[in-house]
C-alpha cells in the first residue's frame, strides 16, 4: 500500500511538502527526515501577526477544512488571516507509517516510531518558524485530535498563542476514548493475515477498514442520528446505505497503519505529562484567550468533560455547538453548524486576546 493513489494532490488538492529535518520524538528514537504537508490561505501580514494554526482530527487532513471552514464569509476569511492547515504525522500526506522513505528507509510499517502529540506540536512550530517566518500565533484552532494538539499548543508555547478554540476535543484523553480508540485498532488488524503492521492481502485491509467504519457509526454519530433517521436528510434512503454509501468508502481508501498511527496518539493526548499530571497546573500554563467549543451531542468528548477543562483556564468561555450529529458533526454536512462555528470563532478571532 506504499503508492495508494487517495494520498495525493488528485485527491487532496495542492499543499507543499517541506522538511522540517530530524524529529527526536517524546517516546525515544526519531524520525530522520520529519516532512509536514500543510496548505495556506491568505497572505501574511508585514507585522507577521496575522497567523492562525489550523490542526487536523483523527484520519483526516487539510482537505475538509478547505472545503467546509475557510473561505470568504467563514470566520476563518483568507482575506483577514494568513491560515496555516497542517496535517499531523501519520495523516498520510505528512510523514506516515505507510510513506516513510528515503531518509527514513530504516522505517517500515511495522517499525514506524509512537509518535505523541507533543512530536506534532514542535514539529509545528518548527514549520512555522522556520520555514514561514511565524514566530507568534493569532489562533490556534482544531477539531478532535486537532482540539488536542491546541491544547498542547496553548500549554506548551503558552507565548506564541494568543487565542485556541479546541472544538469537540479535551486536553486529557478520558478512560472511555483510550477503550474507544483501542477498539479501532482491534478492528483493523483481527484479521489472521494482519501480522507485524503488514497485510497478506488488500481483501483483509478493507475487511478490516470496514469494521472499523460500522464502529464509528456506533459512536461517531449520536444516538439521535439514528432514532431521527437523519441520514435521510443526506439523501440516503436506509442506514445500511449510509453506512455503505458514506462511511464506508471514506475510510476504506485508508492505510490502516496511518489509522493506528494517529489512534496511539489520541489514546495518549494528555496536556498533564508536563506538570507531573497536575492537570489544574497544565491548563493553568494558557494565557491565550480560550473558546472550549465541545458538540452537543458529542459521546467521545461530552460537554461535561470539556466544561471541566474549561473551568481551569484563565480568560475562557464555554461555547457548545448544537448538533444532533454528535462527535461527526465536525464534518460539516449539517446545515446549522458552520454558522454555529463561525458565530463562534469569528467572535473569538476578532476580538481581544
Amino acid at each position: 500500500m506504499i503508492d495508494n493513489p487517495y494520498y495525493s494532490h488528485e485527491f487532496h488538492g495542492d499543499y507543499e511538502l517541506v522538511s522540517i529535518g530530524r524529529l527526536d520524538l517524546e517516546e525515544g528514537g526519531s524520525i530522520p527526515d520529519c516532512r509536514l504537508a500543510y496548505t495556506t490561505f491568505g497572505t501574511l501580514n508585514e507585522a507577521r501577526d496575522n497567523a492562525v494554526l489550523v490542526t487536523t482530527w483523527f484520519s483526516g487532513t487539510h482537505q475538509i477544512w478547505r472545503d467546509q471552514y475557510i473561505g470568504d464569509g467563514h470566520a476563518l476569511d483568507p482575506a483577514k488571516y494568513f491560515v496555516v492547515v497542517v496535517d499531523q504525522i501519520g495523516s498520510g500526506l505528512s510523514t506516515s507509517p505507510h510513506n516513510a522513505s528515503g531518509d527514513n528507509a530504516a522505517i517500515s510499517m511495522s517499525k514506524f516510531p509512537h509518535v505523541r502529540i507533543g512530536d506534532d506540536v514542535v514539529a509545528q512550530e518548527r514549520l512555522l518558524r522556520e520555514h514561514l517566518g511565524i514566530e507568534t500565533l493569532h489562533a490556534v484552532v482544531g477539531g478532535s485530535m486537532g482540539a488536542q494538539q491546541t491544547y498542547e499548543w496553548a500549554v506548551r508555547f503558552p507565548e506564541k498563542v494568543k487565542r485556541a478554540a479546541p472544538i469537540a476535543g479535551t486536553a486529557q484523553v478520558t478512560p472511555h476514548d483510550v477503550l474507544f480508540s483501542r477498539s479501532l485498532v482491534e478492528a483493523i488488524t483481527s484479521d489472521p493475515g494482519f501480522a507485524g503492521g503488514e497485510y497478506t492481502s488488500n481483501a483483509e485491509v478493507v475487511a478490516g477498514l470496514e469494521r472499523h467504519a460500522r464502529i464509528w457509526a456506533v459512536m461517531g454519530f449520536s444516538t439521535e442520528f439514528w432514532k431521527q433517521e437523519v441520514w435521510r436528510a443526506l439523501e440516503f434512503d436506509s442506514k445500511e446505505a449510509f453506512l455503505e454509501g458514506f462511511l464506508q468508502p471514506y475510510f476504506t481508501v485508508m492505510d490502516p497503519n496511518d489509522l493506528i498511527c494517529m489512534a496511539w496518539k489520541w489514546q495518549r493526548g494528555d496536556v498533564a505529562r508536563h506538570t507531573g499530571g497536575d492537570l489544574d497546573a497544565a491548563l493553568g500554563r494558557i494565557t491565550a484567550r480560550t473558546f472550549v467549543m465541545p458538540i452537543s451531542e458529542d459521546m467521545f468528548f461530552p460537554p461535561r468533560d470539556c466544561r471541566a477543562e474549561q473551568e481551569r483556564i484563565k480568560n475562557s468561555e464555554f461555547r457548545v455547538v448544537d448538533d444532533v450529529l454528535g462527535h461527526l458533526g465536525l464534518f460539516a454536512v449539517a446545515p446549522t453548524y458552520m454558522p454555529q462555528i463561525d458565530a463562534h470563532l469569528g467572535e473569538l478571532l476578532d476580538g481581544p486576546a
